[in-house]
Protein backbone atom coordinates (compact mmCIF):
# COMPACT_ATOMS: atom_id res chain seq x y z
CA UNK A 1 0.00 0.00 0.00
CA UNK A 2 3.08 2.42 1.07
CA UNK A 3 4.41 1.75 -2.68
CA UNK A 4 1.26 2.51 -4.10
CA UNK A 5 0.62 5.55 -2.23
CA UNK A 6 3.58 7.16 -3.77
CA UNK A 7 3.10 6.22 -6.55
CA UNK A 8 0.32 7.90 -7.15
CA UNK A 9 1.15 11.22 -5.33
CA UNK A 10 4.51 11.31 -7.46
CA UNK A 11 2.27 10.50 -10.84
CA UNK A 12 0.72 14.33 -10.43
CA UNK A 13 4.35 15.86 -10.22
CA UNK A 14 5.25 14.50 -13.99
CA UNK A 15 2.78 16.59 -15.61
CA UNK A 16 5.24 19.68 -15.90
CA UNK A 17 8.55 17.27 -15.26
CA UNK A 18 10.78 18.13 -18.49
CA UNK A 19 13.92 16.46 -18.92
CA UNK A 20 13.43 13.98 -16.73
CA UNK A 21 11.46 10.72 -16.43
CA UNK A 22 8.68 9.73 -13.55
CA UNK A 23 11.20 6.74 -12.90
CA UNK A 24 14.25 8.72 -12.03
CA UNK A 25 12.96 11.38 -9.80
CA UNK A 26 10.79 8.33 -7.61
CA UNK A 27 14.09 6.56 -7.63
CA UNK A 28 15.67 9.19 -6.71
CA UNK A 29 13.50 10.21 -3.70
CA UNK A 30 12.56 6.85 -2.20
CA UNK A 31 16.23 5.52 -2.38
CA UNK A 32 17.41 8.70 -0.55
CA UNK A 33 14.79 8.02 2.10
CA UNK A 34 12.33 11.33 1.35
CA UNK A 35 9.07 10.57 1.72
CA UNK A 36 6.53 13.14 -0.43
CA UNK A 37 3.56 14.76 1.48
CA UNK A 38 -0.01 14.57 -0.17
CA UNK A 39 -0.71 18.42 -0.61
CA UNK A 40 -4.16 20.02 0.39
CA UNK A 41 -6.73 20.25 -1.57
CA UNK A 42 -7.06 24.42 -0.92
CA UNK A 43 -3.21 24.32 -1.70
CA UNK A 44 -0.93 24.56 -4.57
CA UNK A 45 0.52 21.35 -5.88
CA UNK A 46 4.35 20.94 -5.49
CA UNK A 47 6.80 20.37 -8.71
CA UNK A 48 10.03 19.02 -8.20
CA UNK A 49 12.15 18.68 -10.73
CA UNK A 50 15.69 17.81 -11.92
CA UNK A 51 18.06 20.00 -14.68
CA UNK A 52 21.02 17.52 -16.03
CA UNK A 53 24.10 19.81 -16.88
CA UNK A 54 28.17 20.36 -16.56
CA UNK A 55 29.43 21.92 -13.58
CA UNK A 56 31.16 25.24 -14.41
CA UNK A 57 31.74 26.75 -10.89
CA UNK A 58 30.77 26.67 -7.53
CA UNK A 59 31.16 29.72 -4.97
CA UNK A 60 29.93 28.20 -1.68
CA UNK A 61 26.73 29.01 -1.99
CA UNK A 62 25.71 29.38 -5.80
CA UNK A 63 26.54 26.29 -8.31
CA UNK A 64 26.88 27.16 -12.24
CA UNK A 65 25.76 24.34 -14.53
CA UNK A 66 25.79 24.35 -17.73
CA UNK A 67 22.95 22.78 -19.33
CA UNK A 68 22.54 21.87 -23.41
CA UNK A 69 23.30 25.62 -24.42
CA UNK A 70 22.26 27.02 -21.75
CA UNK A 71 24.00 28.43 -18.53
CA UNK A 72 22.08 28.17 -15.26
CA UNK A 73 22.96 29.66 -12.12
CA UNK A 74 21.22 27.94 -8.61
CA UNK A 75 21.25 29.13 -4.86
CA UNK A 76 22.06 26.13 -3.07
CA UNK A 77 22.42 27.98 0.38
CA UNK A 78 19.52 25.22 1.47
CA UNK A 79 20.61 22.34 -0.63
CA UNK A 80 22.46 19.57 0.25
CA UNK A 81 25.81 18.58 -1.51
CA UNK A 82 26.04 14.62 -2.42
CA UNK A 83 28.12 14.22 -5.07
CA UNK A 84 30.47 11.13 -4.90
CA UNK A 85 33.66 13.07 -5.99
CA UNK A 86 32.51 16.59 -5.08
CA UNK A 87 32.12 19.54 -6.89
CA UNK A 88 34.78 19.64 -9.65
CA UNK A 89 34.62 20.96 -12.70
CA UNK A 90 33.70 19.45 -16.07
CA UNK A 91 31.75 16.82 -14.06
CA UNK A 92 28.33 16.52 -14.79
CA UNK A 93 25.98 16.87 -12.05
CA UNK A 94 22.13 17.00 -11.32
CA UNK A 95 20.32 19.81 -9.11
CA UNK A 96 16.82 18.75 -8.13
CA UNK A 97 14.49 21.28 -7.29
CA UNK A 98 11.31 22.63 -6.27
CA UNK A 99 9.31 24.94 -8.67
CA UNK A 100 9.03 25.51 -12.10
CA UNK A 101 12.02 26.78 -14.47
CA UNK A 102 11.59 29.52 -16.53
CA UNK A 103 13.98 29.87 -19.34
CA UNK A 104 17.26 30.47 -17.54
CA UNK A 105 15.65 32.27 -14.61
CA UNK A 106 16.44 29.66 -11.49
CA UNK A 107 15.10 32.35 -8.83
CA UNK A 108 11.51 30.74 -9.09
CA UNK A 109 12.63 27.37 -7.96
CA UNK A 110 14.27 26.13 -4.14
CA UNK A 111 17.00 23.78 -4.96
CA UNK A 112 17.17 20.83 -2.86
CA UNK A 113 20.06 18.75 -3.18
CA UNK A 114 23.00 18.38 -6.17
CA UNK A 115 23.79 14.96 -7.20
CA UNK A 116 25.81 13.43 -9.37
CA UNK A 117 24.06 12.69 -12.76
CA UNK A 118 22.78 9.28 -12.93
CA UNK A 119 23.16 8.48 -16.33
CA UNK A 120 26.39 10.35 -17.19
CA UNK A 121 27.97 10.20 -20.78
CA UNK A 122 31.89 10.32 -19.44
CA UNK A 123 33.40 9.68 -16.48
CA UNK A 124 35.85 12.03 -14.87
CA UNK A 125 39.48 11.17 -16.13
CA UNK A 126 42.76 11.33 -14.73
CA UNK A 127 44.78 13.96 -16.46
CA UNK A 128 48.68 14.32 -15.79
CA UNK A 129 50.41 17.91 -16.05
CA UNK A 130 54.37 18.22 -16.09
CA UNK A 131 55.51 21.97 -14.72
CA UNK A 132 58.25 23.36 -13.00
CA UNK A 133 57.26 24.59 -9.23
CA UNK A 134 56.91 28.58 -8.83
CA UNK A 135 55.52 28.92 -5.80
CA UNK A 136 54.37 26.38 -3.06
CA UNK A 137 51.72 26.79 0.15
CA UNK A 138 49.90 24.96 2.85
CA UNK A 139 47.14 24.98 0.33
CA UNK A 140 48.45 25.67 -3.20
CA UNK A 141 50.96 24.68 -5.54
CA UNK A 142 51.76 27.30 -8.69
CA UNK A 143 53.37 25.49 -11.62
CA UNK A 144 54.23 26.83 -14.92
CA UNK A 145 53.70 23.63 -17.14
CA UNK A 146 55.57 22.76 -20.64
CA UNK A 147 52.71 24.80 -22.55
CA UNK A 148 53.59 27.83 -20.56
CA UNK A 149 50.54 28.29 -18.18
CA UNK A 150 50.60 29.14 -14.86
CA UNK A 151 48.33 27.15 -12.79
CA UNK A 152 47.58 27.54 -9.23
CA UNK A 153 46.34 23.99 -8.11
CA UNK A 154 44.85 23.01 -4.81
CA UNK A 155 47.07 20.88 -3.04
CA UNK A 156 44.91 20.59 0.58
CA UNK A 157 45.46 16.84 2.13
CA UNK A 158 46.80 16.05 -1.33
CA UNK A 159 50.32 13.24 -0.59
CA UNK A 160 53.09 14.49 -1.87
CA UNK A 161 56.55 12.76 -2.32
CA UNK A 162 59.79 14.88 -3.27
CA UNK A 163 62.32 12.15 -3.75
CA UNK A 164 65.16 15.22 -4.50
CA UNK A 165 63.23 17.97 -2.29
CA UNK A 166 60.94 20.73 -3.40
CA UNK A 167 61.90 24.67 -4.58
CA UNK A 168 61.42 27.25 -6.94
CA UNK A 169 62.33 25.95 -10.33
CA UNK A 170 62.22 22.25 -9.45
CA UNK A 171 60.35 19.67 -12.11
CA UNK A 172 57.01 18.38 -10.86
CA UNK A 173 54.20 16.04 -11.75
CA UNK A 174 50.34 16.67 -10.79
CA UNK A 175 47.57 13.61 -11.22
CA UNK A 176 44.35 15.07 -10.92
CA UNK A 177 40.42 15.01 -11.68
CA UNK A 178 38.52 17.96 -13.56
CA UNK A 179 39.00 20.37 -16.08
CA UNK A 180 41.26 23.74 -16.39
CA UNK A 181 39.22 26.93 -16.28
CA UNK A 182 40.53 28.92 -20.30
CA UNK A 183 41.67 31.93 -20.20
CA UNK A 184 43.90 34.50 -22.03
CA UNK A 185 45.98 35.23 -19.68
CA UNK A 186 47.89 32.44 -19.40
CA UNK A 187 47.18 32.42 -15.02
CA UNK A 188 44.49 29.71 -13.99
CA UNK A 189 43.12 28.99 -10.65
CA UNK A 190 41.97 25.34 -10.62
CA UNK A 191 40.45 25.65 -7.77
CA UNK A 192 37.70 23.64 -8.41
CA UNK A 193 39.61 20.05 -9.44
CA UNK A 194 41.23 17.47 -7.20
CA UNK A 195 44.50 16.85 -7.07
CA UNK A 196 45.23 13.29 -6.44
CA UNK A 197 49.00 13.13 -5.96
CA UNK A 198 52.37 15.28 -6.31
CA UNK A 199 55.60 14.37 -7.27
CA UNK A 200 59.40 14.80 -8.91
CA UNK A 201 59.23 11.33 -9.62
CA UNK A 202 56.98 9.82 -12.01
CA UNK A 203 55.39 7.26 -11.62
CA UNK A 204 54.28 8.28 -7.77
CA UNK A 205 56.42 6.10 -5.70
CA UNK A 206 57.72 5.96 -2.57
CA UNK A 207 60.72 3.72 -1.70
CA UNK A 208 60.18 1.46 1.41
CA UNK A 209 61.88 2.29 4.49
CA UNK A 210 65.23 0.51 4.98
CA UNK A 211 66.62 -0.93 8.04
CA UNK A 212 69.27 2.06 9.27
CA UNK A 213 72.67 0.69 9.22
CA UNK A 214 75.10 1.31 12.40
CA UNK A 215 76.77 4.13 12.25
CA UNK A 216 80.35 3.55 10.89
CA UNK A 217 83.36 4.76 13.25
CA UNK A 218 83.29 8.47 14.13
CA UNK A 219 80.43 8.66 12.18
CA UNK A 220 77.14 10.14 14.40
CA UNK A 221 74.03 8.00 15.05
CA UNK A 222 70.67 9.07 13.26
CA UNK A 223 67.93 11.12 15.66
CA UNK A 224 64.88 11.93 14.68
CA UNK A 225 62.47 15.45 15.73
CA UNK A 226 58.79 15.13 16.19
CA UNK A 227 57.26 18.28 15.09
CA UNK A 228 53.88 20.24 13.99
CA UNK A 229 53.26 22.15 10.95
CA UNK A 230 53.17 25.99 11.07
CA UNK A 231 53.48 26.73 7.69
CA UNK A 232 55.59 26.28 4.58
CA UNK A 233 56.60 29.03 1.75
CA UNK A 234 58.49 27.78 -1.20
CA UNK A 235 60.92 25.78 0.11
CA UNK A 236 61.08 26.89 3.77
CA UNK A 237 58.77 24.41 6.03
CA UNK A 238 58.09 26.08 9.32
CA UNK A 239 57.72 23.56 12.10
CA UNK A 240 57.49 24.05 15.78
CA UNK A 241 59.07 21.88 18.68
CA UNK A 242 57.35 21.10 22.02
CA UNK A 243 59.64 23.26 24.62
CA UNK A 244 61.03 25.16 21.94
CA UNK A 245 59.39 29.37 21.87
CA UNK A 246 60.77 30.14 18.26
CA UNK A 247 59.71 28.05 15.23
CA UNK A 248 62.51 26.02 13.70
CA UNK A 249 62.71 26.57 9.51
CA UNK A 250 63.21 23.34 7.67
CA UNK A 251 64.74 23.55 4.24
CA UNK A 252 63.38 21.32 1.79
CA UNK A 253 65.32 21.71 -1.23
CA UNK A 254 67.47 19.07 -1.04
CA UNK A 255 65.90 16.87 1.32
CA UNK A 256 63.75 13.63 0.86
CA UNK A 257 60.03 14.56 2.05
CA UNK A 258 57.11 12.96 1.72
CA UNK A 259 53.54 13.97 3.19
CA UNK A 260 50.97 11.22 3.09
CA UNK A 261 48.24 13.69 4.22
CA UNK A 262 49.68 16.61 2.02
CA UNK A 263 51.61 19.49 3.50
CA UNK A 264 48.69 20.95 6.16
CA UNK A 265 48.62 22.99 9.16
CA UNK A 266 48.91 20.55 12.46
CA UNK A 267 49.80 17.97 11.31
CA UNK A 268 53.13 16.09 12.65
CA UNK A 269 56.25 15.68 10.72
CA UNK A 270 59.05 13.56 11.70
CA UNK A 271 62.40 15.42 11.02
CA UNK A 272 65.41 12.63 10.72
CA UNK A 273 68.90 13.70 11.28
CA UNK A 274 72.77 13.38 12.43
CA UNK A 275 74.60 15.53 14.48
CA UNK A 276 73.70 16.90 17.84
CA UNK A 277 70.55 18.78 18.44
CA UNK A 278 71.25 22.26 20.98
CA UNK A 279 67.57 22.27 21.53
CA UNK A 280 67.28 25.65 19.89
CA UNK A 281 68.36 25.89 16.55
CA UNK A 282 69.41 24.05 13.57
CA UNK A 283 73.13 24.83 13.05
CA UNK A 284 74.92 21.75 14.38
CA UNK A 285 72.76 19.08 12.57
CA UNK A 286 72.15 17.46 9.30
CA UNK A 287 68.50 16.73 7.78
CA UNK A 288 68.55 13.75 6.39
CA UNK A 289 64.53 13.63 5.55
CA UNK A 290 61.42 14.57 6.37
CA UNK A 291 58.14 12.54 7.21
CA UNK A 292 54.33 13.28 7.17
CA UNK A 293 51.72 11.62 9.41
CA UNK A 294 49.79 9.23 7.62
CA UNK A 295 46.26 10.04 8.13
CA UNK A 296 44.99 6.81 7.10
CA UNK A 297 46.81 4.91 10.16
CA UNK A 298 44.73 7.41 12.38
CA UNK A 299 41.80 7.06 14.57
CA UNK A 300 39.68 10.25 13.97
CA UNK A 301 40.41 11.22 17.53
CA UNK A 302 44.37 11.56 17.32
CA UNK A 303 43.63 13.71 13.99
CA UNK A 304 45.42 17.05 13.78
CA UNK A 305 45.04 18.04 10.24
CA UNK A 306 43.82 21.73 9.84
CA UNK A 307 42.59 24.40 7.48
CA UNK A 308 41.76 27.87 8.78
CA UNK A 309 39.98 30.54 6.43
CA UNK A 310 37.21 33.36 6.03
CA UNK A 311 33.47 31.97 5.55
CA UNK A 312 32.64 32.35 2.11
CA UNK A 313 29.63 30.42 1.38
CA UNK A 314 27.53 27.42 3.26
CA UNK A 315 24.73 24.79 2.02
CA UNK A 316 23.03 22.65 4.35
CA UNK A 317 25.47 20.75 4.81
CA UNK A 318 28.82 22.07 4.00
CA UNK A 319 30.98 25.80 4.40
CA UNK A 320 33.53 26.84 2.15
CA UNK A 321 36.40 28.69 3.41
CA UNK A 322 38.91 31.36 1.37
CA UNK A 323 41.94 30.70 3.50
CA UNK A 324 44.92 33.33 3.44
CA UNK A 325 46.46 31.51 0.30
CA UNK A 326 44.03 32.40 -1.01
CA UNK A 327 42.66 28.86 -1.56
CA UNK A 328 38.87 28.02 -1.92
CA UNK A 329 37.93 24.79 0.34
CA UNK A 330 34.74 22.82 0.89
CA UNK A 331 34.25 20.94 3.89
CA UNK A 332 31.35 18.42 4.66
CA UNK A 333 29.53 19.51 8.01
CA UNK A 334 27.05 16.61 8.87
CA UNK A 335 29.19 14.73 11.15
CA UNK A 336 31.60 17.74 12.67
CA UNK A 337 31.74 19.06 16.19
CA UNK A 338 30.73 22.63 15.52
CA UNK A 339 32.45 24.18 18.66
CA UNK A 340 32.44 28.02 16.77
CA UNK A 341 30.36 30.69 18.06
CA UNK A 342 29.18 32.59 14.61
CA UNK A 343 26.75 30.20 13.34
CA UNK A 344 29.15 29.93 10.25
CA UNK A 345 27.90 32.92 8.53
CA UNK A 346 29.59 34.58 5.99
CA UNK A 347 32.98 36.62 7.35
CA UNK A 348 33.60 34.13 10.01
CA UNK A 349 37.04 32.94 10.77
CA UNK A 350 37.16 29.16 11.95
CA UNK A 351 39.75 26.65 12.31
CA UNK A 352 38.49 22.84 10.73
CA UNK A 353 40.21 20.12 11.59
CA UNK A 354 39.45 17.07 8.39
CA UNK A 355 40.67 13.82 8.22
CA UNK A 356 42.40 13.96 4.53
CA UNK A 357 42.23 9.87 4.19
CA UNK A 358 38.52 10.18 3.97
CA UNK A 359 38.12 11.76 0.97
CA UNK A 360 40.67 10.52 -1.46
CA UNK A 361 38.67 11.29 -4.45
CA UNK A 362 36.76 14.42 -3.12
CA UNK A 363 37.42 17.59 -3.27
CA UNK A 364 34.85 18.32 -0.35
CA UNK A 365 36.67 17.37 2.83
CA UNK A 366 34.95 15.27 5.52
CA UNK A 367 35.19 17.97 8.91
CA UNK A 368 35.80 16.38 12.18
CA UNK A 369 35.53 19.82 14.61
CA UNK A 370 35.02 23.64 13.76
CA UNK A 371 36.01 26.50 16.39
CA UNK A 372 36.54 29.68 15.85
CA UNK A 373 40.02 30.74 14.97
Amino acid sequence: MKKMFILCICLCFTISMAGCSFGEVLERFVSAGDTVQEAAPDKPRVYIDELRGTLIDFNGSQVSIQSEDQQYVFDVSQASLECAQGMITGDEISVIYEGQLGEADTSAVKALKVVDEYHKKSKLKDHTIQGTVLDLTLNTITIKSKKGLTVTFPSTGTKQYYQNGIKTGAGVYLHYKGKLAEDSSNKIPAGHLKVLSISDAEPFKVPKPTPTPPPEENQSPENKLFCVINNISGNILQVSLEGISDPLKLDLSSVPSYFPGGITEGSHVTVSYTGEFNGTTLEEITINGITGENPESQRDSHISFQVTGTVVGRTANTVTLRTDDEAVLTFNTAKARDASTGSLEEGCRIRITFNPAASPKSNIYSSLKIEDA
